[in-house]
């Protein structure tokens, strides 16, 4: 077992349950358990959200015993994720209960124990939760050739006439984008990038004042504009775990907000990063190297604008407005 996949498991003890939030103190104990895993370490933020994540989407729409079958799994040192975004091309079908084709951006692919997977059928997208041990896919690690978030191990993955059980379909066609938590469950995504913008003023801090520099005025206001910077990421986190139990038709505004307020704090936090630790920041052996180009990757989430128009739309209606 590689230590990642033992951290998920070891934070996985964390949780309450594996149940959907029932209340704003329990969506930011959640969220707060993931900003903090995004803080310790980007991949592991990536990986433990999408094992979150598929375990919550078993337990909303599975039954009784596909529950009992994962909430095992991970007691014995399971690793879940979600793989969605279909293989161009190569879209993965299900036929008589075999699957064939293949999905991409397949994080943990080689390292997760199950993944949760997506096929287009009649009425919709159908999810199965695939146990990688007995349906093994062919992994195609060429694909995942980048800069940042290369331990995430994010691959291309394959099956051809693979054999599934009938056990194995989760929840009914559709399920999968019902809404809010279709779109509500970024909130999870941008918790743990929340973490890795405060991992950011966390290793400039500690240089600082390692290397004697962190009383120059100049450095004190690089410090004190990252701090901003963090703590207007994770106010925009908590608003949105506060706001989706208020107020219904807030829910997803608040989340797209959420999401507009972390992207826009990340790039200037990088670059306040990179202004105040210097050269440094650019060896490979130093703690700040990984954490910016890991959280360069990782916020390049699809479709910021939408998020942006989604607020917008909604202070216009007013649904959205601003409040302390």
């Amino acid at each position: 077992m590689t230590d990642l996949r033992r951290e998920i498991t070891a934070r996985s003890t964390l949780l309450d349950s594996f149940d959907d939030p029932a209340d704003a103190e329990t969506m930011l104990g959640l969220l707060r358990i993931l900003y903090q895993a995004g803080r310790a370490d980007l991949p592991l933020g990536r990986l433990f959200e999408g094992h979150v994540d598929a375990l919550q989407i078993v337990n909303r729409y599975g039954d009784a015993k596909q529950r009992e079958r994962a909430a095992a799994a991970v007691v014995g040192g399971g690793a879940f994720g979600v793989w969605n975004a279909d293989l161009a091309g190569e879209p993965l079908r299900i036929d008589e209960l075999r699957l064939t084709g293949g999905k991409s951006f397949a994080s943990g692919a080689g390292l997760i124990s199950h993944a949760l997977v997506s096929v287009d059928v009649a009425g919709g997208r159908q999810l199965l939760l695939v146990d990688l041990a007995r349906t093994p896919p062919q992994i195609d690690r060429t694909f995942w050739q980048v800069a940042g978030m290369q331990r995430s191990e994010t691959h291309v993955v394959r099956w051809h006439d693979a054999l599934v059980a009938a056990q194995d379909l989760i929840g009914a066609p559709g399920d999968y984008v019902r809404e809010p938590w279709f779109s509500g469950g970024a909130l999870r995504f941008a918790a743990v990038q929340a973490g890795g913008i405060a991992a950011l003023l966390d290793h400039v801090a500690s240089h600082l004042v390692a290397t004697g520099r962190a009383n120059d005025p100049h450095q004190a206001g690089r410090l004190a504009a990252l701090y901003g910077l963090a703590e207007a990421a994770a106010g925009a986190i908590r608003t949105a775990a506060t706001g989706w139990f208020a107020d219904e038709a807030s829910r997803l505004p608040l989340v797209a907000a959420a999401r507009a307020a972390v992207y826009g704090a990340g790039g200037p936090a990088i670059e306040l990063a990179e202004q105040a630790v210097g050269v440094q920041s650019l060896f490979a052996a130093h703690p700040l190297a990984a954490a910016i180009t890991d959280l360069s990757m990782y916020l390049r989430q699809p479709a910021p604008d939408a998020q942006r128009m989604q607020v917008g739309a909604a202070i216009a209606a007013g649904t959205l407005t601003a409040c302390l």
